[in-house]
């Protein structure tokens, strides 16, 4: 345990000692997203009734920073030590497999939470945003964040060098985050691309995570916290599988 805690704190002051690049960077560019739709779309969008499209659209936004930034912490940390040749040192440890997944995950899950939390605190001095069930938003932001951690650590396994974990980023997670939601309802589109937009896993978790804010959402929320439930618990196993055979890292 005490390996296990060194390496998930070595992880947290990874981020957190270049915070202005990891942290505020992305809560900025949260901000500007709301400061720009929310001005174009505020008073001809009506997603819910009662909800601004101003409001409507920060859950979404939070989620999405959330989602690239879990998913960025885990991805990048193995790519960067196995790059520099330094991961060595830490597979020569006496750590499990699954500690190491530990480590790495939990600290996705810090940094995921920490920004979609300052999303939250600057979003709201520009807008009310009712929250309707805490325990709700708190449980789909550190399942999604558990999510994208270990699809970073799949990914951080699998790229060889930066371009391809870049091209991971910018072709799956990026198009599967914008299109899930995240600045409207799947309700608005037509039958087909509604159809098409559920299989998108992402579209679980912003829907749900959504749904902690105002108690409506276009899916049921058991239904989304089912989905996003398994998909964590496959992605954790295809993870372990991954660290356990030492794939790409013990070369």
């Amino acid at each position: 345990m005490n390996g296990m805690l060194w390496l998930f704190y070595k992880e947290l002051m990874r981020f957190l000692k270049v915070g202005f690049q990891t942290v505020l960077a992305p809560i900025i560019t949260a901000l500007l997203f709301l400061l720009v739709f929310s001005h174009v779309l505020e008073d001809r969008v009506r997603v819910f009734e009662n909800v601004p499209y101003t409001a409507f659209l920060i859950p979404g936004l939070m989620m999405m920073s959330i989602i690239q930034n879990a998913f960025a912490n885990s991805s990048s940390s193995l790519i960067q030590s196995k790059v520099t040749g330094n991961l060595v040192f830490v597979l020569i440890t006496p750590l499990s497999y699954f500690e190491l997944f530990c480590a790495y995950v939990g600290a996705a899950v810090v940094r995921g939470v920490a920004v979609g939390a300052g999303v939250f605190l600057v979003a709201v001095s520009y807008v009310e945003v009712p929250v309707y069930n805490f325990w709700i938003v708190l449980t789909f932001a550190i399942l999604a964040s558990g999510i994208l951690g270990s699809l970073g650590v799949i990914a951080g396994i699998w790229a060889e060098k930066f371009d391809q974990l870049a091209a991971f980023q910018n072709f799956v997670i990026m198009p599967l985050s914008f299109l899930s939601g995240v600045f409207y309802s799947i309700r608005s589109l037509p039958e087909i691309w509604q159809d098409l937009s559920r299989f998108n896993p992402f579209l679980y978790m912003i829907d749900g995570f959504r749904y902690g804010f105002f108690g409506q959402s276009d899916i049921p929320v058991a239904a989304s916290l089912t989905l996003s439930t398994a998909a964590f618990a496959v992605l954790s196993i295809w993870a372990l599988i991954l660290l356990n055979r030492g794939y790409k890292l013990r070369q």
